[in-house]
């Protein structure tokens, strides 16, 4: 991988195999595939994926890699939106945009289940990344992009999610004493004025802990008079205290420049949604290109910390 890139461009190397999954990897008929979340794995990396079929919802399958970069897909979709039970009335419109952590040996999915009242978020988990339980609807409704911290903190469990206000979208933190009633909300990272991230903000990758502090991925979109432009940044946040910044990098470390990045469902748009450390000189993520394929982009730990930091 190489260790340093020329300026003017992204501090993350594009994997030349992009993109690594589109539609037609799928096993059945769908409109797109992007947003997957990686979970790690005895057998290698899986990636949960949002799919958008052709009937205009999303739900998700399953894609499993050796490598972490070559990716087969099931042949059916693992989780599709309830049509019966309590979770129904949630999932009419769909479910999206899946993020996955492991917490106290278990594997939780957070997504965003889509109803007439707006999007919501919701958990579920599953012990063989195939049979998803739903354990219940953890916001009020315009709340998306929720991420649980893989550690209590403070003797509580910890979330980031992007409630909506005026308009824009903040990334907040709050707590729970059992992952289903939650409150203590603080807001972490407001969008920035005249920066790449000046209109909205929001968590994509599970929080990693490092000795410095929770280093959280994130994407900010900035709008223009053509329409908004999705890139992907990096912030610290105190270990203890989420709450609390301790550097948010100034520049994105991903930008849209390839054409499967410009030209899509959803054109200008590198939306990342998790990262896998196979090495510490070779950090994988895993991101949505254009709302129409998956792509991997690397760099180091050392890199992402400084460009925290710096």
């Amino acid at each position: 991988m190489p260790k340093g890139h020329a300026y003017g461009r992204d501090l993350l190397h594009r994997w030349e195999g992009n993109p690594a999954i589109t539609v037609d990897d799928l096993p059945f008929r769908a409109n797109t595939v992007f947003n997957g979340t990686p979970i790690e794995t005895p057998d290698g990396v899986y990636l949960l994926l949002r799919i958008e079929g052709q009937h205009g919802y999303s739900l998700f399958a399953l894609a499993r890699s050796r490598d972490g970069l070559h990716f087969e897909v099931d042949p059916k979709p693992v989780m599709v939106p309830a049509r019966k039970g309590p979770f129904a009335v949630h999932e009419t419109a769909g479910i999206e945009d899946p993020r996955v952590t492991v917490l106290e040996g278990t594997c939780y999915v957070v997504y965003t289940a889509v109803g007439p009242c707006g999007p919501r978020i919701a958990l579920a988990k599953t012990e063989d990344y195939v049979h998803y339980e739903r354990v219940a609807v953890i916001s009020e409704p315009g709340n998306k992009d929720g991420i649980l911290f893989p550690r209590k903190i403070g003797g509580r469990y910890a979330r980031l999610d992007r409630p909506i206000g005026l308009g824009r979208g903040s990334i907040w933190v709050s707590y729970s004493p059992d992952l289903i009633h939650w409150g203590d909300a603080e807001v972490v990272l407001p969008p920035r004025g005249g920066y790449w991230d000046d209109y909205r903000v929001g968590a994509s990758a599970t929080p990693i802990e490092t000795e410095q502090g929770w280093l959280e991925i994130y994407h900010g979109v900035k709008m223009t008079d053509s329409g908004p432009i999705y890139r992907t940044g990096v912030a610290l946040l105190d270990l203890e205290d989420p709450s609390k910044v301790i550097r948010r990098g100034d520049s994105p470390i991903l930008a849209p420049r390839e054409d499967y990045e410009r030209i899509g469902d959803v054109p200008n748009v590198c939306f990342a949604c998790g990262a896998v450390i196979h090495t510490e000189d070779d950090v994988r993520i895993y991101y949505g290109a254009a709302d129409t394929s998956i792509c991997i982009a690397t760099c180091t730990m050392e890199q992402l910390l400084t460009e925290a930091l710096e």
